[in-house]
């Protein structure tokens, strides 16, 4: 397995983690809500109702978002190498290794510090479509990009 497939493999992993921790607690608040309308009655009980029921929009929200992110990596190919920055390229530019795919958490792998970004970032939209030896600017910091794979 090649450095970017394992960095592909890491953040499907970490995505698909957060969707079963979203599962899990919408499942968890469901059983409560289940549990505590056999014991419960009044105005107390319908407050409480009432707010597993906010709880539980959130938390279908938050797993909407986390499944979007999971769509947008299954259509990324780990194997694909492109001679210009595409989605799923693993760009090295001032010998910082950036992943073009979704703003995810810093990670390290192999003892390397990967950031993943987004193609809509202000750094993700310079990166893209660009190739080997590219200059440019953000913020006060040149970059050039050494390589792509």
């Amino acid at each position: 397995m090649t450095f970017k497939q394992k960095i592909y493999q890491y953040y499907v992993q970490l995505v698909q983690d957060r969707i079963d921790v979203f599962r899990d607690m919408i499942v968890a608040l469901t059983e409560d809500s289940k549990n505590d309308a056999k014991g419960s009655a009044g105005d107390k009980h319908e407050t409480a109702l009432s707010m597993m029921h906010i709880e539980q929009e959130k938390l279908n929200n938050k797993l909407r978002e986390v499944v979007t992110q999971k769509a947008v990596l299954d259509k990324i190919d780990p194997s694909k190498v492109a001679a210009t920055i595409i989605v799923g390229s693993l760009v090295k530019a001032n010998g910082i290794y950036l992943y073009l795919s979704l703003a995810l958490p810093k990670i390290n792998i192999e003892g390397v510090n990967v950031i993943a970004l987004s193609p809509q970032s202000p750094l993700g939209n310079k990166l893209m479509g660009n190739t080997v030896g590219f200059t440019f600017e953000i913020n006060g910091t040149k970059y050039l990009i050494e390589e792509i794979a």
